[in-house]
C-alpha cells in the first residue's frame, strides 16, 4: 500500500511539474492498491482525468494519438532544458537522454495508439 501512496504523490506532483510523469505513477499506484486496498484502487479509477486513462491502459486501449504527441513533446522539452541548462555532469546528462529514449520507445511502441481525441 505504501507504493500506491508514493505513486499518487509522484503523479500528483507531475500534474503541476513539467517533465515529471503523471499517468504512469497513477497506473503503478492503482496496481499497488489492487493488491492491498480495493477502496483506494477504486478511488484512483474514479479520479476525473486520471481514472479513465488508468482504465484505458489496463484494458489495453492505450493512449489517444494527441495525448502521445503532447506527452512526447513535453518530455523532450524538459529533457532538453534539463540537460542543456541545468545539469553539469556528463554522465547524468547521458542518463537523462538514455531514459528519455527508453520512455519515448515505451510510449511509441509499447502503448497502443487510439484515434480518440
Amino acid at each position: 500500500m505504501f507504493g500506491g501512496f508514493v505513486g499518487v504523490a509522484v503523479g500528483s506532483i507531475g500534474i503541476v511539474l513539467p517533465g515529471l510523469p503523471t499517468t504512469g505513477p497513477f497506473i503503478f499506484a492503482a496496481w499497488c492498491f489492487s493488491k492491498s486496498s480495493p477502496r483506494f484502487e477504486q478511488w484512483i479509477l474514479d479520479l476525473p482525468g486520471i481514472g479513465p486513462m488508468v482504465s484505458d491502459y489496463r484494458d489495453g486501449r492505450g493512449m489517444p494519438r494527441r495525448a502521445k504527441i503532447l506527452a512526447l513533446v513535453m518530455m523532450w522539452i524538459a529533457i532538453f532544458i534539463s540537460t542543456v541548462f541545468l545539469l553539469d555532469n556528463l554522465w547524468v546528462r547521458g542518463a537523462v537522454w538514455a531514459l528519455g529514449l527508453i520512455g519515448s520507445w515505451w510510449i511509441l511502441i509499447r502503448i497502443p495508439t487510439t484515434e480518440n481525441l
